[in-house]
């Protein structure tokens, strides 16, 4: 009986309708010669971003000093992981003052952070620049401390790719759970036994005082990451010992009474109240809280914000994919739930969501610019395109201050707003394009 049902198991796998694959996807999409510009501009970007610093730097990519060949720029890497020291010539004395017997300098022979004194107070691209020759000059100009910014704009490049991924990879993880939920289960599918609903109820309410509520002097006088992660690992710990409970209590018959859960009901009105509070205004209540600015944070928060509209577009799309004939076909082969959501549900639902994440990159760049010109989150020495724009406000005619991290922000956002476009086009069945 074992090898028939396995049998009939594959049987309904390959009759299940699949989700175009990815490069299916990325055919039609190169269809278009703007979508085509458009995987160019976000291919330049992730190079940037990856490779920002062997563009703008003030070390060299390669040299040699009193005869011994040096690599400073990735040497530099293995610095900051701790493996590995720079010499006292190179601690005291300044890059451009080493005496080379050869060298290669990156495109932008400076760095975001680097202080050009000779070249401060608003140098514009056309003015007369104190260098040595045409190889040192800042071709976009120099803000009012003597930072190029041209190694500014690569610089912001990496923070907006970094804050846009990384903080919508954490709206996608919470969006895709509670979207699942909700779509797959609906208000009449999910039944849990009374203990175990009250015994995870009583796990999360202890484990939320002890792992926050109870070491608030931690949270807010430690390292903050450190101590949250151990809060999460703390409460998920409380939870998934009640949890282990509530399945033992089961297996010897106790509280085996089936309470039905109204889930969709639940995550839409937790969605209602999450679009409800003002963005900016969360925003400022959680970073009043937390002590040390850092872009983590930031991506943290952003990524808090931002589910919502992954989970309601997943949500919407497994409510429809749910009543297939061959979601039903699982059910009688005898899937569990999360066996036909994960290998079923959402890999056929998904489309929508790549659609939001494409949108949601693009308003995560957005919101990071606005928050970096109003000087919240980042730390000060962090340099973003938005931080780059704050600097017009104290001098409105270094017109190249807005202009370049302006059209950097503009470049960016339209690049995943045509993504997005085309993948709306692609994964719509209603479009020609679409399957």
């Amino acid at each position: 009986m074992i090898p028939k049902l396995k049998r009939e198991r594959q049987i309904a796998d390959q009759l299940t309708h699949r989700p175009l694959s990815f490069r299916a996807i990325r055919r039609q999409v190169n269809a278009s010669a703007v979508n085509r510009w458009a995987l160019r501009g976000l291919n330049v970007l992730l190079f940037i971003a990856l490779f920002g610093d062997f563009l703008a730097n003030e070390k060299p990519l390669y040299c040699v000093v009193e005869g011994r060949t040096w690599f400073p720029v990735a040497h530099q890497y293995l610095v900051d992981l701790g493996v590995a020291r720079w010499e006292t010539r190179f601690l005291t004395t300044d890059w451009d003052q080493q005496p080379y017997q050869r060298v290669i300098m990156p495109l932008i022979p400076y760095s975001a952070e680097g202080i050009d004194l000779t070249n401060s107070n608003y140098k514009s691209p056309f003015d007369r620049q104190n260098v040595s020759s045409w190889r040192f000059r800042h071709w976009l100009g120099t803000d009012q401390l003597g930072h190029d910014v041209a190694a500014g704009l690569v610089a912001g490049a990496r923070t907006a790719i970094l804050v846009g991924l990384v903080a919508m990879s954490i709206a996608f993880i919470i969006g895709l759970f509670f979207g699942a939920v909700a779509g797959y289960f609906g208000d009449d599918r999910l039944r849990v036994s009374r203990a175990g609903l009250i015994l995870v109820v009583i796990g999360f309410l202890l484990g939320f005082f002890w792992a926050f509520s109870s070491r608030s002097y931690q949270l807010s006088e430690g390292k903050l990451g450190l101590e949250l992660i151990v809060s999460l690992l703390i409460f998920a710990g409380v939870i998934a010992a009640f949890y282990g409970v509530a399945a033992l209590l089961k297996r010897l018959g106790i509280g085996r009474k089936k309470v039905l859960i109204p889930a969709d009901n639940l995550v839409m009105r937790l969605i209602e109240i999450m679009n409800s509070i003002p963005a900016l205004l969360f925003i400022l209540a959680a970073l009043a809280v937390i002590k040390d600015r850092s872009i983590f944070y930031v991506m943290g928060i952003i990524g808090l914000l931002r589910w919502t509209g992954i989970a309601r577009f997943l949500r919407a799309e497994l409510l429809r994919i749910r009543k297939m004939e061959y979601m039903e076909a699982t059910r009688a082969l005898g899937y569990s739930h999360w066996q036909a959501i994960s290998r079923h549900a959402i890999p056929n639902g998904i489309g929508p969501v790549m659609i939001a994440l494409a949108f949601g990159i693009a308003g995560a760049v957005l919101l990071e610019a606005y928050l970096s010109f109003l000087g919240i989150g980042l730390p000060p020495e962090a340099v973003s395109w938005g931080s780059m724009l704050n600097n017009v406000r104290s001098n409105f005619a270094a017109w190249w201050l807005a202009l370049f991290p302006g059209l950097a922000i503009f470049a960016t956002v339209m690049i995943f707003n045509l993504l997005g476009e085309s993948l709306t086009e692609v994964l719509d069945p209603k479009s020609p394009s679409g399957n």
